[in-house]
């Protein structure tokens, strides 16, 4: 019986090394604007260029998912939240695929609850947070400066939950901006 099995075994593996089968590739379709590049060879076999990209209208770090620059925590917490997750990816994207000489500052953020020298030092863990999910995604370290303003840089100057849940964050931001 075991005969049996390695003579299946070393036939299909036979089978398989004998594929000929060639995968053509299938075409591209850019989506933005409807209009679907040509093929890269024509029936002859020669190339043809492809078109060049369009630029990107507008800047695109005021756009879309890079508009948004905040990550908010939790009272007395450095998690960065799963909602703002998507957030962290696109900086990343970003960062290790369109800009891969940027450089940014993440500047971490309390509201004005705790002690100076404790706010100072949450929102250094918060910064640092933020980095260090960015360069699991594959952003370099060397690229990413944090800082921590404690609660010295409020967005919202009321004395409330909904002015501290605005000031409990973390900002990302480009150098030269």
């Amino acid at each position: 019986m075991k005969k049996i099995a390695v003579y299946v075994a070393l036939a299909l593996l036979a089978a398989a090394c004998a594929s000929k089968e060639t995968q053509t590739e299938a075409p591209i379709q850019d989506r933005s604007s409807g209009v679907t590049p040509p093929s890269q060879a024509s029936s002859s076999g020669q190339t043809t260029p492809r078109p060049p990209a369009q630029p990107i209208a507008g800047n695109p770090l005021k756009e879309g998912a890079l508009a948004n620059r905040s990550v908010f925590f939790d009272y007395d917490s450095m998690a960065v939240k799963d909602e703002y997750r998507g957030t962290v990816q696109a900086h990343s994207r970003y960062m290790t695929a369109d800009k891969k000489d940027a450089r940014i500052r993440i500047e971490g953020n309390c509201d004005e609850r705790g002690s100076r020298e404790y706010n100072l030092a949450l929102g250094q863990r918060r910064a640092e947070a933020v980095k260090k999910v960015m360069t699991v995604l594959g952003v370099q370290d060397g690229r990413i400066e944090t800082v921590s303003f404690g609660e010295e840089k409020p967005s919202a100057t009321g004395h409330d939950e909904q002015s501290w849940a605005k000031n409990r964050r973390a900002d990302i931001k480009y150098a030269g901006e």
